[in-house]
């Protein structure tokens, strides 16, 4: 067989892999990952048994991983371009009405991440803890634009980027719950305003209104 092949083949591969992981996430969404089973997998992606578990030898675990890394993508890709320069009030702003746009547009309210560590947690710990990683490395770009906007001069030199990132984090969290539970953006939104006034209340005196 030619490189040539071989890269084709490759790529069809990839892109196959790629069909099957969009459309099982698009199932656990709705059903969650309890209530979608392989052979659902099977039927909604027309997957014989051998191709699913060719892609993904590790079966439903290592599928669910890969649905896992496919919605960080997309939630990352959602607070772009403000993700990555947390660093003036203005991208904070533009990062809040970012997740606003995004969540309210979506059909399945809550956060499909923190949803999939709630189900994982008690059948799957081990796939619960990859996943809460990719938590971990959403909410290091909210602790590393802190820590850029303490070292301008933007935040108080005693602030904790740390705490006050877990904090806006734990609101984003929390407002996707409820947001979920009420089948609305409301409680995203008021959780989101309420956490960008916990950050401006640690810039410094006479600077908490400013938008630099």
């Amino acid at each position: 067989m030619t490189a040539t092949a071989t890269a084709r083949i490759t790529a069809k591969g990839a892109a196959t892999r790629a069909r099957i992981v969009a459309a099982a996430a698009d199932l656990v969404l709705a059903r969650g990952v309890g209530g979608t089973s392989l052979d659902d997998v099977r039927a909604g992606t027309l997957t014989s048994k051998s191709q699913l578990f060719h892609y993904f030898p590790g079966g439903k675990s290592e599928l669910v991983l890969a649905i896992a890394e496919l919605q960080m993508q997309r939630v990352l890709q959602a607070q772009q371009p403000y993700l990555e320069t947390l660093d003036t009030w203005a991208a904070w702003d533009g990062w809040r009405d970012a997740l606003v746009a995004h969540y309210g547009s979506q059909p399945h309210w809550g956060c499909p991440i923190g949803t999939l560590v709630s189900e994982l947690v008690g059948t799957d710990p081990a796939a619960a803890a990859e996943v809460v990683g990719h938590l971990n490395r959403w909410r290091a770009y909210l602790r590393d634009g802190l820590t850029r906007m303490r070292d301008t001069g933007l935040l108080r030199p005693d602030a904790d980027p740390d705490r006050l990132a877990l904090a806006a984090f734990a609101s984003v969290q929390g407002g996707l719950l409820l947001s979920q539970a009420l089948q609305s953006v409301e409680p995203l939104s008021a959780a989101l305003d309420a956490a960008l006034a916990a950050l401006h209340a640690a810039a410094p005196d006479g600077q908490a209104g400013t938008a630099a």
